[in-house]
């Protein structure tokens, strides 16, 4: 036995034969509090017995007969696998005809001459032992019908025949099983295999079904070509009779199995430990269940509980022993045995009475962390006896936890179904029973789950490109997160063409080997997330190769092609080229497209063309490179299948014709020798067509025609072959001349003063003598200035119109206009000139407009006249409001001034105001646009004025000389005293106030420290001054000589004298005007003095 544990260890190798070990074995382990025992362990030797020899006869049959071939391998432990091979070890071929039955057969049900051979091998493999052994060869000759006419009467005394059925078809019969019913046994748990093999000619078919009920369609399986059923997990519900049918075109029988499923004792409920305190009541239970019903058979410490000393706590039931008020003394391990005819089943079950007070064994302060929105489970492991109750609590002084929110396992655990942010914090768990109590402090942490924010996204690139894939993460800031990217579910490849950089994985020159899935995946310590994108890898498709030319007609041919690789993009279409190295030697152009499922294309093909082609293909990224050249294939000569086209007919002079149209191109000729047949004739004449031939060019005149007469005209193709199809007739003209009358009855209808209507009368037709074009008007505005050098305008109206508009006239002017009729040639003769003026209209704005002069209550405004009057200016409207500080407008003040003034004086302002001027003209048809402008007038002068003298005046300096030597008296009289260390008055006065806002003195520089204000408590610092737009602020006081750089306090009056004394605290004074923000007072002026 191995030391330190209960393992039996038997070395075969080294200790004798194994025979001699077989047996069956059972461990014990025993202590103090009683013993258990191990199941039933059986040790058997594998065996794999030789085959017994014996003599095996050829056997010999007819074509058709049926034919079993017995194995009958050596029972061995396990039993063996059988297979049947030839002497070359190749596996005999099986099918529904040639089959190999569960008990190793090989079971023919009509044999062919194919089937004749001298090695048929039975060969049984035993793989505990690891050997093989084969029985002796087995020979099969089938005679043929004819066969045996030639040879019966030789060998019919020397060979034995197998069985006397003809060979001619027959019904279904069976090999195995016999007769038409069976039975069969199976295990609970186990495989029922049932098999049903027959013979008949032709080959029967097997089905199989269950009476009486469905085969369970997950657990049932067909083998051997149908001949074999196998269903497995069987159980209690699987027995009844199964039916086998076998049929040909000749019959069907049938075979019925009767299956009863036995079963091995099997649980239902195994005996549990337990753990008992003294004077508790408990019970074993041992419950199990099988066919037939086991037995149960209870032991005590391995000895069967009959014959172990009565115990008054313990009562046995049939499968459950009671214990009632136990004491230590029954503390034993029983067993429970049960068992059938199929098996047994042992159980141990440890009775522990003992008397424990609780004991938590979760270590203390554990620490557990969780995802938010999952569940935190807390664990409190404990023992005690009797069996200790369990409390939870959150934090110092929370009450106990109860399962509305929570989940209390009876192992302790406490489980937060879906924890959140504020599930955070310490946890206790808390034990009792009768004999104490005991308690453990756990903490949750919550985290917030890791998510990927920036998923990689599917992409599809081409080859030798670069892509990307980003994976942004968020994450609780107290984890750390490792960030890995996989292809296909493995680990990136080892090339320098991966890289990460920050979130993203890029990855260069792409090749096809780099498609697939690329997933990111972030972990941390408590939680992982991952995300896929799928790279496709795509490129333009490889050329196609091996053109080859089939089926060639005069004027069709086939072509086929192997396509090429697609590259990760399927293919849509080919498209197929040629060249004409006749014609167009190196220029390839398009010929036909067809789908990309088409590998042949039947080609349409012209006359006179060595043609040879070539194959692209083309899928969503693009076209493929050209295929190589087929080879070439040069077609007839034909008459051209096409006459030119854009045939025309125009005239470039009066008295001609000139013929024009696009010949055909060296691919279109059909043949050598391409020349054109050119016809024509007048349309309104009689006379027969002129016909000329040309080579081959693209034009052909026709001198000493009469002026734009029409003809009608064709032009023929035609080649050494023969001609084309008769041409289509076109019509055309022979050339314009310039037109010869002007329109007539010209006559002006002004509708505004910017706009007129003009209206004329067309001209005879046969003036105009060519195209119409339309009609063509020139107008100018009369100068009488300059009158050499009109400035001309000219409006074009096509077609037959008889009237047209003017528009973009100016006001107020005359005009002078003509009109003439256009033909393909140029212009007819101008109509007699008609003269119009255009009404008066509003004027434009004044060209300018400033204001001059301001003063404190006058404006000056100076303009110009509107630079496009219009008309007669009658008068000008002035508008005008004041602006205040904060934008707004004022009431609207309106003037009307003679159209002679351009200068205008306001008066009566408000001095420094902002006025807002709005200026128009007018003329009789109405106010013009208007100009506008801004100004302010000026301050109070006067005002002004005193604020500066008050501070530049004799007396004012004076008094300004003499306060300030006062206070330096007043300074210096302090320090001396101060030094004598007396007291002066006002001294006195302070200490008896005693503000313990007042600092004292500094020793060092002998100066006063700072003073607040004990109402607003706004300290004044030391050497303070007003602020920078000169106004004294609220919380300063207007009466303080620290702007002075001194610590007394004291006031001025009106005339300058100081009637102040000085004090720890001072009354709040009513806001004066000098605490106003308008212009200097006499009081600011004091202020800024020094």
């Amino acid at each position: 036995m191995k030391a330190g544990s209960g393992t039996l260890i038997i070395n075969i190798m080294s200790e004798g034969k194994a025979e001699s070990y077989e047996g069956v074995y059972q461990c014990t382990a025993r202590n103090e509090r009683g013993a258990a025992i191990s199941n039933n362990i059986v040790v058997r030797p594998s065996r794999s017995p030789l085959w017994t020899k014996e003599k095996l006869e050829p056997i010999t049959l007819r074509n058709g007969q049926s034919l079993v071939l017995p194995c009958r391998p050596p029972i061995g432990l396990p039993p063996a696998i059988i297979f049947w091979m030839d002497n070359s070890f190749q596996r005999l071929p099986q099918s529904e005809r040639v089959s190999q039955g569960l008990n190793g057969d090989l079971y023919f049900s009509n044999v062919l001459p194919e089937d004749t051979r001298e090695d048929y091998i039975c060969y049984a493999r035993f793989n505990h032992t690891q050997t093989i052994q084969q029985k002796q060869p087995i020979s099969v000759k089938v005679l043929s019908v004819d066969e045996l006419n030639d040879t019966i009467a030789a060998n019919l005394s020397d060979t034995e025949f197998y069985g006397a059925k003809s060979s001619r078809e027959r019904p279904p019969t069976f090999l195995t099983p016999e007769g038409s019913k069976s039975t069969k046994e199976e295990l609970r748990g186990n495989v029922l295999s049932l098999e049903c093999i027959a013979e008949g000619l032709p080959t029967p078919i097997i089905y199989w079904t269950k009476e009486d009920g469905i085969l369970p369609p997950n657990r049932t399986f067909y083998r051997n070509f149908k001949k074999t059923l196998q269903i497995t997990q069987v159980s209690e519900a699987d027995s009844g009779n199964y039916q086998c049918i076998a049929k040909n075109t000749l019959g069907t029988i049938h075979h019925t199995i009767s299956v009863t499923v036995k079963a091995a004792p099997y649980w239902i409920m195994a005996p549990q430990n337990l753990v008992l305190s003294p004077g508790e009541n408990g019970t074993l239970i041992c419950s199990a269940n099988g066919d037939p019903k086991p037995r149960i058979n209870w032991l005590m410490n391995g000895v069967p509980i009959e014959i172990t000393p009565d115990d008054p706590s313990r009562k046995i039931d049939g499968d459950i022993i009671i214990f009632s008020n136990v004491q230590e003394r029954s503390s034993a391990v029983y067993q429970c045995n049960a068992s059938n005819e199929y098996g047994y089943l042992l159980a141990n079950a440890f009775v522990n009475v003992l008397a424990e007070p609780p004991r938590i064994l979760t270590p203390e302060n554990t620490l557990y962390q969780v995802i938010a929105n999952r569940p935190a489970m807390l664990d409190c492991a404990f023992f005690g006896s009797p069996l200790p109750t369990i409390e939870w609590f959150k934090g110092a002084k929370g009450s106990a936890l109860h399962e509305d929110i929570y989940v209390l396992h009876e192992n302790g655990t406490l489980e937060i179904p879906v924890a959140q942010k504020d599930s955070t914090g310490t946890y206790t768990c808390v034990a009792r029973n009768k004999l104490g109590m005991a308690k453990n402090e756990v903490h949750l942490e919550v985290k917030d789950p890791t998510r990927i924010i920036k998923q990689p996204e599917y992409a599809v690139v081409q080859r030798g490109s670069t892509v990307s894939f980003e994976c942004k993460v968020k994450h609780d800031h107290t984890l750390v997160p490792t960030v890995t990217w996989l292809k296909d579910n493995n680990e990136l490849p080892n090339d320098e063409r991966f890289s990460v950089d920050g979130d993203q994985l890029v990855v260069t020159d792409v090749g096809d080997h780099d498609s697939g899935t690329y997933t990111c995946v972030a972990n941390t310590t408590l939680d992982m997330v991952s995300a896929s994108a799928v790279l496709s890898v795509v490129d333009v498709p490889n050329p196609p190769f091996d053109l080859e030319l089939t089926d060639q007609q005069d004027k069709s041919v086939q072509l086929s092609w192997t396509p090429g690789d697609d590259n990760n993009s399927p293919i849509t279409k080919f498209i197929i080229e040629y060249e004409d190295a006749m014609h167009e030697a190196g220029l390839w152009h398009h010929q036909a497209e067809v789908s990309g499922t088409q590998t042949t294309a039947e080609l349409k093909l012209s006359p006179f063309v060595n043609y040879s082609f070539r194959v692209l293909a083309v899928n969503s990224i693009g076209r493929s490179l050209p295929s190589e050249a087929s080879e070439q294939y040069l077609t007839k000569a034909a008459e051209p299948d096409n006459n030119p086209t854009a045939v025309e007919g125009l005239g470039s002079e009066p008295d001609n014709l000139v013929i024009t149209w696009k010949p055909l191109n060296g691919f279109e000729s059909n043949g050598p020798g391409l020349q054109y047949k050119v016809s024509w004739r007048q349309k309104d004449g009689d006379d027969e067509w002129t016909s000329v031939v040309v080579a081959n060019v693209s034009k052909y005149i026709v001198s000493g025609t009469p002026t734009f007469v029409p003809y009608l005209i064709k032009v023929q193709a035609l080649n050494d072959v023969g001609f084309a199809p008769e041409p289509a007739v076109v019509l055309g003209h022979s050339g314009e001349d310039l037109p010869m009358v002007a329109p007539g009855n010209v006559h002006v209808n002004v509708v505004n003063s910017t706009l007129a209507e003009v209206h004329w009368d067309p001209v005879p037709l046969k003036s105009i003598r060519g195209h119409l074009q339309g009609y063509r008007i020139y107008y100018w505005k009369a100068s009488q200035r300059n009158r050499r050098h009109l400035e001309k305008k000219i409006l074009t109206f096509q077609g037959s119109k008889t009237h047209g508009m003017l528009p973009g006239l100016e006001p107020f002017s005359h005009y002078t206009l003509n009109v003439r009729v256009v033909n393909g040639k140029g212009e007819g003769p101008a109509s007699p000139d008609r003269v119009f003026h255009t009404p008066e209209g509003v004027p434009s704005a004044p060209s300018s407009l400033k204001i001059v002069n301001p003063t404190l209550d006058s404006l000056t405004l100076e303009w110009d006249p509107p630079s496009h009057p219009n008309g007669i200016l009658t008068e000008y409207t002035l508008k005008y409001q004041p602006i205040n500080s904060t934008h707004e407008l004022g009431p609207l003040v309106d003037l009307k001034i003679p159209a002679n003034k351009t200068r205008w004086t306001l008066k009566n302002l408000n001095f420094s105001t902002r006025y807002k001027f709005y200026l128009s003209a007018h003329t009789a048809a109405g106010l013009g646009s208007q100009i506008t402008e801004e100004a302010m007038t000026t301050v109070d002068e006067a005002m002004a004025s005193r604020q500066v003298d008050i501070a530049t005046q004799g007396w004012f300096i004076g008094l300004m000389c003499a306060v300030a030597l006062l206070i330096l008296i007043l300074l210096i009289v302090c320090f001396i005293r101060r030094n004598k260390g007396g007291k002066y008055p006002v001294k006195e006065k302070e200490d008896a106030h005693a503000d313990p806002e007042i600092q004292p003195m500094k020793e060092d520089d002998g100066t006063f420290g700072e003073y607040s204000d004990a109402e607003d408590h706004k300290p004044l610092k030391k050497g303070s001054r007003t602020p920078s737009d000169r106004t004294v602020k609220k919380e300063d006081s207007d009466d303080s000589l620290v702007d002075y750089g001194e610590g007394v306090n004291g006031q001025f009056n009106e005339d300058g004298s100081f009637i102040g004394q000085y004090s720890g605290k001072k009354e709040k004074e009513p806001a004066e005007g000098n605490e106003s923000s308008e212009a200097p007072s006499p009081v600011n002026a004091m202020n800024s003095f020094v």
